[in-house]
């Protein structure tokens, strides 16, 4: 049988239609990781939101009342019937409700503060620059924007070494913290632990996330990088997210790796260096 020779002009075609559907398909990937979070992240804020507008609700409450007590100055007949207002609005009770009022709604808006600000910190999309990163800021932003898909699954435990800065797209790890962060909460069935190290050493950084899920089979295990490849349930996920994981890593010059044992949990860890290769210009 004679072998067919593909021209290198159609050869250079199909690669950059390869390229293409590849792109597509991790930009459909971060769009599905964009939605569930926007679910999640909806869920956060209206559960401060929510009290405040309460608060504000018994605030204006016990605003008439005060301004009752305080018109009355100009109008009572005496010093018992102001006292006897006073004690028809209940003045003690109001007065120490309105300071834990003020501090809760203070609370609140700082909460919804902090995740707007985690999601800021989170997308930079447009960023495509290296640049020295705080990582252990892009952990703890991760960490804002994904707590309801893991404060029902897990407690978070840090374990934090010095690191310094790491010159990386921020962005782009964030994303790949948040994949692994993720896919650690579904892998818990009912409620477990998540631990997340990081280490210097020489002239890399290391970051492990390990949790105490059901853990990943021998057959499965050299396989999750693969593009489309899950073991979770039909339309529970793409098989893109560790795909796109691995991609980031490799462009960033690292390492990621898994260790699991089934029943156990899992333990993936990346190695990034703390300053890219320099690229001769000629290339």
């Amino acid at each position: 049988m004679s072998k067919v020779t593909i021209p290198q002009s159609e050869q250079e075609l199909l690669n950059d239609r390869l390229e293409q559907a590849r792109r597509q398909l991790l930009q459909s990937e971060k769009l599905a990781a964009i939605g569930q979070l926007a679910a999640g992240v909806a869920h956060e804020i209206n559960n401060p939101v929510g009290y405040v507008y309460s608060n504000l609700q018994s605030l204006e409450t016990y605003l008439t009342d005060l301004f009752r007590l305080t018109d009355a100055l100009d109008t009572a007949d005496s010093l018992d019937s102001l006292k006897a207002i006073k004690q028809n609005i209940d003045y003690e009770f109001v007065r120490e409700d309105l300071r834990d009022l003020l501090a809760e709604s203070r609370e609140g808006i700082e909460r919804v503060k902090t995740i707007i600000s985690a999601m800021k910190d989170f997308s930079h999309i447009e960023e495509e620059e290296f640049k020295p990163a705080d990582i252990q800021r892009g952990i703890e932003t991760t960490l804002n924007v994904v707590n309801n898909e893991l404060k029902y699954k897990a407690s978070v435990v840090r374990d934090f070494g010095e690191l310094p800065p790491v010159e990386c797209i921020i962005s782009q790890i964030n994303q790949v913290v948040m994949n692994l962060l993720v896919n650690a909460a579904h892998a818990i069935d009912d409620f477990g632990e998540i631990r997340i190290r990081t280490r210097s050493e020489a002239d890399t950084v290391t970051i492990e996330i390990e949790d105490t899920g059901r853990g990943i089979s021998q057959d499965n295990i050299n396989r999750i990088f693969e593009p489309f490849f899950t073991t979770k349930p039909i339309g529970k996920g793409t098989g893109l997210g560790l795909s796109l994981s691995f991609n980031i890593i490799e462009k960033h010059n690292g390492q990621i790796s898994v260790q699991s044992n089934l029943g156990k949990g899992s333990c993936f860890r990346i190695t990034l260096p703390i300053n890219q290769p320099s690229v001769p210009e000629a290339a």
